[in-house]
């Protein structure tokens, strides 16, 4: 396995103090993150997430996604049960990276949808891989979780590397009148499990320009 573990140290945020896990992979060049909170009881279901790296989304805000929102609902959600983790993975725009998810935004821009705009760009839908979160769990110390997510593909990904999926806890926020097309782009066309309140209600609001 190409994943090693680097170092560890205390992350202070806005919802309390977690410990932040550094990972290299050796083969890709990557440094991905696991965060935890909390001590974890031997056997028991933690409950997490696998959120892939948005910049766009998750550091300069933007309402064309939903990630950022997923993101920091995860971490509250976390700091609020008392205990849990987040596997942070370098895997810009679906795995295209963060210059082809502005080209696919572009495309989006003239009518594509996000699924349109990678395959026009000669890429997957989503290209993502899972495998580095083997050595991720087990230096954390996890191997049952109950995994906050809307993709199924992650709760497969998990089943297939022998972690338990004990529950899946949905995780639907930060729809506005930016990203109301790519939500249901995820759901028709990724299989993303959404249900139809989340499309009914924005629950931003009409943002304005």
């Amino acid at each position: 396995m190409s994943i090693k573990y680097i170092a560890s140290s205390k992350l202070p945020t806005p919802w309390g103090v977690f410990e932040m896990h550094g990972f290299e992979d050796s083969e890709t060049g990557k440094e991905h993150v696991a965060l935890t909170f909390g001590t974890f009881s031997p056997g028991a279901a933690v409950l997490g997430r696998i959120h892939s790296e948005c910049l766009t989304g998750d550091a300069l805000f933007s309402l064309r996604c939903d990630c950022g929102f997923q993101l920091q609902t995860a971490m509250q959600n976390i700091a609020e049960e008392g205990q849990g983790f987040i596997l942070y993975l370098r895997q810009e725009g679906r795995g295209i990276g963060l210059l082809n998810k502005i080209r696919a935004y572009e495309l989006q821009d003239q009518g594509a949808n996000t699924v349109e705009a990678n395959e026009r760009l000669g890429f997957e839908a989503d290209m993502r891989k899972y495998d580095m979160i083997i050595p991720m769990m087990q230096k954390i110390g996890i191997d049952k979780v109950r995994l906050m997510t809307n993709n199924p593909r992650k709760v497969k990904a998990m089943q297939s590397f022998g972690l338990e999926v004990v529950e899946r806890v949905p995780l639907q926020v930060g729809k506005n009148r930016y990203n109301e097309n790519y939500l249901k782009t995820k759901s028709t066309q990724l299989g993303h499990m959404m249900s139809e309140h989340h499309f009914t209600e924005a629950e931003l609001g009409d943002t304005k320009d």
